[in-house]
């Protein structure tokens, strides 16, 4: 998978909903009902990362729940990619980007969301054919204001940002025509999801997927 065909894929999953929940699942046994609730929620894009035992068992169950595009995040290694790809990950998610990790997306065929967090990073992944990126962390980044600042310049790029967004400024971010989504964990909180209630977690995404991106 090139570059280009990667990231024209991955701008298809981040125009789906304005948010994608990022998701640390700590018991595989919530991830159907987690996946039905945020689905139904209007939520069908799921970022499990891979940062908990039970993640990759969670990417294998949630694979098998209609309707949602389940991806890995926090991949850091060529061992992680294939991981992912074999737990049935439709894209990944990094927290930034190196060359290695970069060459195992391509080479097993699964879209990549690279993370940047300066100009040159992002720059860097231009130059390499990635359009679509995550901006990371954002809030301590710089937040709206240094995206905005990053149109001028990289008008070919598109951002999904994640790290410290909330209800609160979500919509900040999505008021800028160079962010597609916005990547959160404030549809799921960890109380609700070891509770397993479900009602609150569908009310949140429900919320979630009535703010509206600038595009």
């Amino acid at each position: 998978m090139t570059p280009e065909q990667a990231s024209e894929l991955v701008a298809r999953v981040c125009g789906l909903a304005p948010v994608i929940p990022v998701l640390v699942i700590r018991d595989a046994s919530h991830a159907p009902g987690l996946a039905r609730a945020l689905i139904e929620g209007g939520l069908p894009v799921l970022e499990i990362t891979l940062r908990t035992p039970a993640a990759l068992e969670a990417i294998r169950a949630m694979a098998q729940i209609e309707g949602g595009v389940v991806g890995a995040g926090t991949l850091l290694t060529e061992a992680d990619v294939v991981a992912a790809k074999e737990a049935g990950a439709a894209f990944g998610v990094s927290p930034g980007a190196t060359p290695r990790l970069i060459e195992a997306c391509e080479a097993h065929d699964l879209p990549l969301l690279p993370g940047a967090a300066t100009p040159s990073e992002s720059m860097a992944l231009l130059e390499r054919g990635y359009t679509v990126q995550k901006f990371f962390p954002a809030e301590a980044n710089g937040g709206p204001a240094t995206l905005r600042a990053w149109a001028g310049p990289l008008p070919r790029v598109r951002f999904c940002p994640t790290g410290g967004i909330g209800p609160d400024n979500a919509a900040s971010y999505l008021a800028l025509s160079n962010v597609l989504c916005v990547g959160g964990s404030w549809v799921a909180p960890d109380d609700r999801v070891r509770a397993g209630d479900w009602d609150r977690i569908r009310q949140l995404a429900r919320e979630a997927s009535s703010l509206r991106p600038a595009r």
